[in-house]
Formats: structure tokens, sequence, C-alpha cells
């Protein structure tokens, strides 16, 4: 490799028992590069994070930082050394401020006393530096998450940072808030700072990686200039095959309705009203904060109603609880899937079965053949890649954990599924598994609702669309005439 790499990677070698999660891994990183990292689910890219920052010790391999070799680093070396990581997950402290957490654990002090004068005043020149309008002293608690994610920026760049790992930084933000921290991660370049930067979002790759690497299963396979390849070189590299038709075209028309909401209000929603029919998939289009989520929580029993009619099948019922939902039939799959979808500790079992014990309980007991059955139907019919059900669900990839939240609703025999950013998290291969099973399950009676941030998925994936703002319906679109442009002006009330 190059000598003028500011961090190289030679033959990484990283151990699980029974998985070998790197094999022989080089790359080289360039000074003031950004450099994305892409590859399906299991492919090694957390891994390799992991191994830079010192989070884990590699088996094998070497490291080499500005020139100088090392077999591993510690999580203090790798800080000591200009390295820093911004996470899916912020690492904040809500009731502090902007200043107090760019400073957290390197509190400037007056004697006893934290210095909050020059804190402020540092933070505000770290801060302005990167283009950033952010009032220091204002607690985290009280800013959008695109500013919380500017947080983290601030806090890893006040260390002087060198060479910055950005992980699915988008994942939480609009587009308007994506193209904010692009200028930032520019700015950050043009001092010289490499970012390695990982996505499954294809389209950012190209608006703002110099080079991207690809992985696969562990092991790396090529190293591309981005101005010289395209999304379908990259995801045939990433998947080992070409893949062909993203979105599957419905084959079967749609029926009567069965799901209609009249007039649902609630603490976040005002007069909220469509219809789902049998075997349709119904796409709610909106920005972050338009009350999607809010509506089919409200649906779903998970959050009341203050006003309003819910009716299925004809006839109207009331939902005050997820349990109640369930009774009618109602399955949701919600957007943090780590956190509201899965039991992260247990088992692919339990996770799959737990939602329809008490069709399984006889007596306060488990019918535990009956069980089996249920959970090995689910595994072979949605095609789930687990060692087997006693496997600990937090140790799948993203696509099996989204197909185990929803093998738990389709034991229910639930009609109506909810799905909540479907594929937020998720490499492309296992997007489109996802999609057809989501367009198998509609052309098998199942009525879904969609909620999706990414526009080419909303359009492609929806019978018809319906978009929010603020809490209210905007109108409807036909996704056939609809494009990202009209969809974008409804969802802004232009």
């Amino acid at each position: 490799m190059s000598e003028t790499n500011i961090l190289e990677l030679r033959d990484i070698v990283k151990f699980y028992p029974g998985v070998v999660a790197l094999n022989k891994v080089s790359i080289g990183f360039r000074p003031g590069e950004i450099h994305a990292i892409v590859g399906e689910n299991g492919a090694g890219k957390s891994t390799l994070i992991k191994c830079i920052t010192g989070c884990i010790e590699p088996s094998d391999g070497e490291i080499v930082f500005q020139g100088k070799t090392c077999k591993s680093l510690t999580p203090i070396e790798a800080i000591e050394r200009g390295i820093g990581a911004v996470y899916q997950e912020f690492n904040l402290v809500p009731f502090l401020s902007a200043a107090e957490n760019i400073f957290y654990g390197r509190e400037k002090r007056k004697k006893l006393f934290l210095d909050h004068e020059t804190m402020n005043r540092e933070a505000k020149a770290i801060i302005e530096e990167l283009g950033i309008s952010i009032d220091p002293k204002t607690r985290v608690k009280d800013l959008t998450v695109a500013y919380q994610q500017m947080v983290e920026i601030a806090k890893t760049v006040s260390r002087e940072v060198k060479f910055l790992i950005l992980d699915e930084p988008s994942a939480p933000l609009t587009p308007p808030e994506i193209e904010s921290m692009f200028a930032v991660l520019r700015r950050l370049k043009q001092k010289g700072v490499t970012i390695l930067y990982i996505s499954h979002r294809m389209e950012e790759i190209f608006q703002i990686a110099d080079r991207v690497t690809v992985l696969r299963d562990g092991l790396y396979i090529s190293t591309l200039n981005t101005a010289e390849t395209d999304r379908n070189e990259l995801i045939r590299l990433m998947v080992g095959r070409e893949l062909s038709g993203t979105y599957p075209k419905r084959t079967t028309d749609k029926g009567e309705v069965v799901l209609k909401v009249k007039d649902l209000c609630s603490d976040y929603i005002k007069d909220v009203s469509f219809e789902l029919e049998k075997g349709e998939i119904l796409g709610l289009g909106g920005l972050v904060g338009a009350g999607r989520t809010e509506t089919v929580r409200a649906i779903f029993g998970a959050d009341p109603l203050t006003g309003g009619e819910i009716f299925l099948n004809g006839k109207s019922v009331r939902v005050k609880s997820p349990k109640e939902a369930i009774k009618h039939g109602i399955g949701l799959i919600p957007e943090d899937r780590k956190r509201h979808g899965v039991l992260q500790g247990l088992s692919v079992k339990v996770n799959v079965s737990f939602a329809c014990l008490p069709v399984l309980s006889k007596r306060q007991w488990i019918e535990s053949r009956k069980e089996n059955g249920i959970v090995k139907e689910q595994i072979t019919n949605l095609q789930i890649k687990t060692p087997s059900e006693s496997q600990l669900v937090k140790n799948l990839s993203g696509g099996n954990q989204q197909k185990i939240v929803l093998a738990k609703w389709l034991a229910t025999k639930c009609d109506v599924l909810i799905f909540d950013e479907p594929t937020r998290g998720i490499d492309v291969g296992a997007k489109q598994e996802i999609y057809k099973l989501m367009r198998s399950l509609a052309e098998q009676g199942k009525s879904i609702i969609m909620i999706s941030s990414e526009m080419p998925e909303l359009l492609g994936m929806s019978d018809r669309i319906v978009v929010m703002h603020e809490g209210r319906i905007m109108g409807e679109l036909d996704p056939w005439d609809a494009t990202q442009e009209t969809v974008l002006a409804m969802a802004s009330n232009l």
C-alpha cells in the first residue's frame, strides 16, 4: 500500500466462535478523503470499525496509523491518535448542554467548579468552524436529531480528530438535513480530515464519497473510485450476483375495504381519514415529524385516541391497547426493531411465538409441539437464516431480525400489517427479500400500510400513497404518476 495513507489495515483477521468475521482484509485510507465502505449485513463493516477504534482486538494482522504499526489499539490509544467515531446510537447526555456534551469527560474547570464560560466559548468556535448554527448553551434534549448528530461530530472534532468514522449517519435525517451534514463533512475534508462513511443508501455514496470499498462475507472485494463505477456494479460486488427488478410488481387485483379510519385525532394527529383495501400496499409519505408513526401507533392502540373511529371489515371497533389490536388481527413492525420489535437477548423461538402465547397456552402451560410447529413454519416460509431456533436474535443480521418481527405477526394470523420504515438499516440484498415478502403477503390477501422515508421505496412499493404534513392528511397520489418532487411538495405543504 502507498506510504501516503493515513491509515492502513493489513491482513486483518477476526475470529468469533464458529465465525470468521474478517478474513485477511487489507484497505488503505488517504488523508483528506471521504472513503465509503459498503456491504450486506454480516459483511464485516461493524467489526472493521471496532478494530480501528480499539473496541475489539483483531485475531491477526496489523494496523498502521500515520506510519506507526501495531497489532491492535485500545479505545484510549485510538482517541489519543486522533481516531473518532459517531455511531447510529448517539452517546450524548440529554439534560446537559451542547457545550457540556462536547467537553464531557474533559470539562474545563476553575479550581473545583466547572468553567462554563470557557466551554461555551470554545464550543461555539468549534460549532461555527463546522458551519453549524447551534447555541452551545442549549440542552441536547431540546435539539433536533440532526443537530444532536452535529453535536456528536463537534465532540469528536474537538479532540483534534484526524480520522472520523460515521456509521449510518443519515438514517434518522430528512433530505435537507442530510445535505447540511454533507456540507459539514466537506468542510472537514478540506481541513484534511479523513472520513470513513458507512451507509446502506447507495445514492449517498455517489454524492459524498471519493472512493468506495466493498466487503462481502468478511472478505475484501474491491476499492473503486466512485466517479468510475455505478450502483449496479456496487450491488453486484456486494451480493456476488446481479439483482434485477428491485420492486416486485403487483400481479393480482385489490379487494374490498378491510380497514377504514375516520377523523382520527390524538395529541399528535388531526382528522386523519383513509381506507386500506384487501391485498393492497398503502404507502404513508411525509417528512420526519409529519405524524405517520403517530397515526399507525394510534391504530395499533399504542397511543390513545382523542377522537375518530376505526372500522375493520365494515364494523366499528375500539382499539385501546396493542393487545386488543392483536385480537383484531393487526400487527405492527416498528421503525426501531431493536428496541421495540424484538427481544434481543432471547431466542428466535421465543420471539416468533411471543405474540401468540394465548393460542399456544393450555392451562398456563405452553404446548411445545404446537409452538415448535409454528416457529419452524415461519422460519421456512420467510427463509430466516439462523443456525437454530435457540439462536439469540441479537446475533442475527438486520434483515433476519426484521424477518423475525414479521414472523411474530404472521404467527398470529393477522390480516393487517403495518410496516414502519421496513428496510431502515438493511442492506440492498436483504431489502429486495423484504420487498418480495411484502408483495407476496399482499397477493395472499394481507393488507399492508407502509411508512417509508426512502422516496424510491415509497414510489416503487406502494399501490397508493397518502401524504401527511404536521399531523394531517394532505392528499392521495397514484404512484404511477407521482414523482419525488410531487410527494415532497405535498409533504412540505407547498
